[in-house]
């Protein structure tokens, strides 16, 4: 494909960039600082996270496009996000998640160097790790309803401006649903003297440690969400819209990245798979050879957005924290509607699947082993002795 560009094609590309940049951070930034808070990370930290994240998914998008002339787009993990507010905080705290994300982060740097391993993850069921995904967000979905009951006044005007940007502009609905909630909450929330003290975004270390805990309740099912719900699907999205990609190199990428940004608190990043169908698809350009500036701008916008990290998670840490699990779950409506339809839509593998979706969804911990890995074991078991039954 011809790749070089004219002047006059670049504005098309870049508004899909920053369109696709702004859509994925307002849709979820609050549901990454809810789960590191959730994990136990201070408001600075969370807001370290957030930030260090940002700054990776910025330069990964502006030079793997630039370099390859694709548009490959990169994002952090929303279903790794859902997952760590189900969890909460370990043993040995968020020094603990720190040590959880750097030993994920080389899972899939070693998922890109190992052969066998990315054939093994690949291997998956798509069905089972669309359920144990599903499961996972099922909690999560419900924070919108379980507002409505105890908080209606505030909860309420969110979810009509959800509906609303729903029925009026599908792709603003979350955006504006969080727009509206900044607005509930600076009208309502009393924050204290201090509360935006050092708000200038910073990066802020954390020493990893390691835990067994942590490394069993939170790097086996980040590993398995991550790879099979963001970077499988980003290299689906890719195949889908004409670019062939090879993915070996992109997993070694996003596990060094993503083992930076742990040292600051932040979650893994990965491929992009629903803001990558804006900058790889014909909204970014009709010609597949003139989208990968689109990448880029989200780059730069990603960068742009970060410095507004810290003071996000210093007004989030002030305000009730059912309304922003709300929003968070609006954001993860359309994301558990396509898992729940890739877990059953085959016939074969619906029973297992459902196996997996209800384990997941219980929250059960068996000898210190939460559910989602509970979920998955029991699925994928179900499904070789459902087969075995086949075949005699």
């Amino acid at each position: 494909m011809q790749a070089s560009i004219n002047n006059s094609d670049l504005a098309q590309p870049i508004l899909a960039g920053v369109l696709a940049a702004i859509v994925g951070y307002a849709s979820t930034f609050t549901l990454v600082l809810a789960a590191l808070t959730a994990a136990g990370a201070s408001p600075q930290q969370a807001g370290s996270g957030l930030f260090s994240v940002c700054i990776a998914i910025g330069i990964l998008n502006i030079v793997v496009a630039w370099r390859v002339r694709r548009p490959v787009s990169f994002a952090w993990t929303t279903p790794g996000a859902a997952f760590l507010l189900t969890v909460g905080e370990p043993v040995g705290g968020f020094p603990a998640v720190a040590g959880a994300f750097l030993v994920c982060a080389a899972l899939i740097a070693l998922t890109g160097f190992v052969g066998p391993l990315a054939r093994l993850v690949a291997a998956l069921p798509a069905a089972l790790a669309n359920a144990m995904l599903a499961g996972m967000l099922l909690v999560l979905c419900l924070a919108p309803i379980n507002a409505v009951a105890e908080l209606p006044f505030l909860a309420l005007p969110i979810l009509a401006a959800w509906a609303l940007g729903l029925r009026f502009a599908r792709r603003y609905a979350v955006p504006i649903a969080v727009a509206v909630t900044g607005v509930v909450l600076a009208t309502t929330t009393h924050l204290p003297a201090g509360t935006f003290d050092g708000a200038w975004p910073s990066l802020v270390p954390v020493m990893p440690q390691f835990t067994f805990d942590a490394l069993i309740r939170i790097t086996l099912p980040l590993y398995v969400v991550t790879m099979a719900s963001q970077n499988l699907p980003g290299v689906a999205v890719m195949k889908a819209n004409g670019y062939a990609l090879e993915p070996a190199p992109i997993f070694v990428l996003t596990g060094f990245s993503s083992a930076a940004t742990a040292l600051f608190g932040g979650i893994a990043s990965n491929l992009a798979a629903i803001t990558a169908a804006i900058c790889a698809g014909p909204e970014a350009h009709p010609d597949p050879a003139r989208r990968w500036p689109a990448p880029v701008a989200a780059g730069f916008t990603y960068l742009a957005l970060g410095l507004l990290a810290s003071l996000a998670a210093a007004f989030i840490a002030a305000s009730p924290p059912l309304l922003i699990q709300a929003v968070a779950g609006l954001a993860l409506f359309s994301s558990l509607a396509s898992a729940l339809a890739g877990a059953l839509a085959d016939e074969d593998v619906r029973l297992p699947a459902i196996l997996t979706f209800v384990a997941t969804a219980s929250g059960i911990t068996i000898l210190g082993i939460g559910a989602p890995f509970w979920g998955l074991v029991g699925g994928i078991v179900l499904l070789v002795l459902l087969r075995q039954g086949q075949r005699k």
